[in-house]
């Protein structure tokens, strides 16, 4: 069984609310029984709930890096408060006594490792995976359609130029509402996304030159979108396969949703991977009409910084997982990795954790980029692209953290170099920094995320994170 740590638990929680309710169960005492198998790797309870008969609430270690958790109330979330109480129990280290496993469980148990034989028998006979047939037709169409929205996306932009933003009605704020749904019909949802941003702009009540601004550059994105999509989809009716491109991020701007075994098969999977998360956002995305929950993180082999997010839209939102901060060490048996630039977004399905420690502080150091120069040429190149991320994540060594005469903090590096540090993101940092030690403000690694401001020409970085030799400081968690 892998170890079992409060951290750990916190993370399968569908949302905050369930694990207040999972401690909550195991401080009131709730538990009317709490066993494991003969075997260790079974653990299984009581627990009272508003009936008269209790929840038997279990989690399944048989395969450790993927435990099957279950219970027989009718809770829609999973795992539900009943099965994240029992396993706050058993961190917590109350008794757990050896009992045999009750019949129904025994049953769901013995169809599971059915299952996991035949798929064994088939893997060992070398019976290989029937691949996923591809029905060209419908792509095809599909790529035709998306052209057709493109088209379409198009002919509105440029008559929204035409007309000058400054002049637009209610009559064609209306029309551009009207686009984002027919976006949706041509299977072009990056589309919507990017033109309710713009609706979104040129619908600002206050501070209008800012929004006109930013409707100018959304627009220019949008230009952006609309040629590299087209040629994009264009080259993709030439392939006799229409293979998707695997390389960059066009293929999520038109909507595609990478499936794993497409990422594995395009090789874009790797094994044994250590990661450590270095900051933790969770924010509402009016534009996508969605929660989104994203942490940076370290791969420990080679440094890079990568993402993971997950999109919560707001009809289903109570019943998702909400992600959440993670403080310790997750060692991953397979990272699969997203086409994209700076920041990689990855994804695993299962993992298992262990303490952070002062020889992991050593580690995520020595990757800290030392010179400002190198890390701005990378950004600056990233930022020509329209479509890539506008605000990249990276670690930057940092030999001092300063104030000048007119209370403006910089960092900077060995060769004297100095970026300024201001706040990107709605939740601020930067004020935070006048708390910290003076151990944190000299020889430290920055988790830093950067942003080129329109109107001064600058590029400023926002600090998320602060590693000194001994410990990670978290300014946004």
């Amino acid at each position: 069984m892998i170890e079992i740590t409060e951290t750990w638990i916190d993370s399968l929680a569908p949302n905050s609310a369930a694990i207040k309710n999972g401690r909550d169960l195991n401080k009131k005492g709730k538990f009317t029984g709490l066993h494991r198998s003969e075997d260790g790797q079974v653990l299984f309870g009581e627990c009272q709930g508003s009936g008269k008969t209790p929840y038997m609430p279990s989690a399944d270690f048989v395969t450790p890096d993927k435990p099957v958790m279950r219970c027989s109330c009718p809770s829609r979330q999973f795992p539900c408060k009943h099965v994240l109480g029992l396993l706050y129990a058993y961190a917590e280290g109350k008794p757990f006594t050896a009992a045999q496993i009750p019949d129904d469980l025994a049953a769901k148990r013995e169809k599971a490792e059915k299952r996991e034989e035949k798929k064994a028998k088939e893997a060992a006979a070398g019976t290989p995976a029937k691949p996923k047939k591809t029905n060209k037709a419908a792509l095809k169409k599909k790529i035709l359609a998306q052209l057709e929205g493109l088209e379409l996306l198009e002919k509105l932009t440029h008559s929204l130029i035409r007309r000058g933003l400054g002049t637009l009605d209610a009559k064609e704020l209306k029309a551009v509402q009207e686009h984002v749904k027919q976006m949706g019909s041509h299977y072009l949802s990056g589309a919507q996304i990017q033109l309710r941003k713009l609706h979104l702009l040129l619908s600002a009540k206050e501070d209008r030159e800012d929004a006109y601004s930013r409707a100018a550059e959304q627009l220019a994105v949008i230009h952006a979108f609309i040629k590299k999509g087209r040629a994009h989809l264009d080259a993709r009716l030439e392939d006799p396969e229409l293979a998707p491109d695997h390389e960059s991020t066009i293929e999520e701007w038109l909507g595609h949703a990478w499936q794993l075994t497409e990422l594995k098969e395009a090789g874009l999977a790797g094994s044994d991977a250590e990661l450590i998360q270095l900051s933790f956002i969770s924010y509402d995305d009016v534009s996508r009409q969605e929660f989104v929950d994203c942490g940076y993180w370290m791969q420990m082999d080679t440094g890079e910084i990568h993402f993971t997010v997950q999109y919560r839209p707001y009809r289903a939102a109570k019943l998702m997982r909400e992600d959440d901060s993670f403080f310790e060490v997750a060692a991953v048996p397979e990272l699969y990795r997203y086409p994209g630039d700076l920041n990689r977004r990855v994804r695993y399905e299962s993992f298992a954790s262990r303490p952070l420690t002062e020889s992991d502080m050593g580690r995520i150091r020595r990757h800290a980029a030392a010179s400002f120069a190198e890390v701005v040429k990378k950004v600056k190149n990233q930022l020509k692209n329209p479509l890539g991320d506008p605000n990249p994540v990276v670690l930057l060594r940092a030999e001092n953290i300063v104030t000048d005469s007119n209370g403006r903090i910089f960092i900077a590096d060995a060769q004297g170099e100095t970026l300024e540090l201001r706040d990107v993101l709605a939740d601020g940092t930067v004020h935070l920094l006048k708390y910290l030690a003076e151990e944190h403000l000299r020889d430290v690694a920055l988790l830093g995320m950067f942003n080129h401001e329109m109107r001064s020409g600058r590029l400023v970085v926002q600090p998320l994170s602060i590693i000194n030799e001994r410990e990670l400081v978290r300014l946004l968690y």
